[in-house]
């Protein structure tokens, strides 16, 4: 034992990169056990939810809640995909859904950063790295929405993406990060089936000790030349962040989880806020690849082009706010400073932007 200690003292890099690995995979963990108590909470909700209105603005916001909910726009696109596939729903009613879950899915990188609310550095770092996914997202639809409802360009754009993919059967990925977290999931929910709350519970806890101790390592990694692999070859420049974000994504099949996994890591200082935003976007894209793979295998016109209006509605996002990506990260970086004053600030954020204003707009215009 003692010559173990002793190695891991002169080695204390590879110690902490053997606890970052460790505490990797309980974040992991904890954010796919997060998601399936909440699956257990609302699925069937989210479906009943997203059959309950055909105005467009409405759609809107159910996108919003229902992924919110289930956290997963993964989820919440391969449900509207298979609703429409049925003739459930229409293409009109569809697309602004897939905007909505686009804003939806940003609420649990932004809850990744809450464990860091303590430490008013880190968390300052920790939360504008998480928030400036959820201000692209609502800058694109406060511009793509309008247009899309008088133009229906995303329908238009992505028929003739369809046309390109007639008789294109899908397939499915193996996702590495599920395969290694689904065994524990599984005995989780059915364990916990009929008490989904603790298993929320048991997950909230498992993210908030995992982001503890994942910061530390990253710390000692960073002092000792971490920062400059990360800068020098992932994030070397915008254009290779893009494709990490996307590679990763469609690696994992899940932008929450890809989007959450950086927000520690600017908030140990080893990514800044502009390599992570163009990653950020990249994710949105890679995030696209299931609801587009749900589509091709049901081999229905209508539910292929709702997958692609999803990649469409981000890559046209991508094309506004990348000149302009001052705008997103500068707003993230505002409203960072300004959650500081308070703690009940981020926390209203998550529960005002994400549940009460989108049942509020459901509830009174539907």
């Amino acid at each position: 034992m003692k010559i173990i200690q002793n190695y891991f003292k002169e080695n204390p890099n590879l110690w902490a990169s053997i606890r970052l690995i460790f505490f990797l995979y309980v974040f992991l963990l904890s954010l796919d056990l997060m998601g399936g108590a909440l699956k257990l909470f609302g699925k069937d909700f989210s479906e009943t939810l997203i059959q309950t209105t055909s105005n467009p603005f409405v759609g809107l916001f159910i996108g919003i809640l229902a992924t919110s909910i289930v956290q997963s726009s993964s989820s919440t696109t391969s449900i509207v995909v298979g609703m429409v596939a049925g003739g459930a729903l229409t293409i009109d009613t569809a697309i602004p859904i897939i905007m909505g879950a686009n804003i939806g899915t940003s609420i649990t990188n932004t809850i990744a950063s809450l464990p860091q609310i303590n430490r008013s550095a880190e968390f300052q770092r920790a939360f504008a790295a998480a928030t400036v996914h959820d201000f692209f997202n609502f800058l694109s639809v406060l511009i793509l929405f309008p247009l899309q409802l008088t133009t229906n360009f995303l329908g238009k754009i992505s028929y003739q993406l369809e046309k390109m993919f007639e008789d294109v059967g899908g397939m499915d990925f193996l996702s590495p990060v599920k395969a290694i977290t689904k065994p524990v999931v599984k005995l989780a929910a059915d364990s916990l089936e009929s008490v989904p709350w603790l298993m929320l519970i048991i997950a909230i806890l498992l993210l908030f000790f995992a982001l503890k101790y994942m910061v530390g390592a990253l710390k000692q990694l960073v002092v000792t030349k971490a920062k400059n692999w990360f800068d020098k070859i992932l994030f070397k420049n915008s254009a290779r962040a893009f494709v990490v974000g996307i590679l990763l994504t469609v690696l994992v099949q899940s932008s929450s989880i890809t989007t959450s996994l950086v927000v520690p890591m600017a908030g140990a200082g080893l990514l800044t806020l502009m390599q992570i935003f163009p990653y950020t976007l990249g994710s949105n894209i890679g995030t696209t690849i299931t609801a587009i793979l749900a589509a091709l295998i049901t081999g229905e016109v209508a539910a292929v082009v709702v997958a692609f209006s999803h990649l469409m509605f981000n890559i046209c996002g991508i094309i506004i706010w990348w000149p302009w990506k001052w705008v997103p990260v500068r707003l993230a970086q505002k409203f960072a400073e300004y959650s500081l004053k308070s703690k009940l600030v981020p926390i209203g954020y998550v529960l005002i932007m994400f549940f009460i204003v989108p049942l509020l707009v459901i509830f009174i215009f539907n």
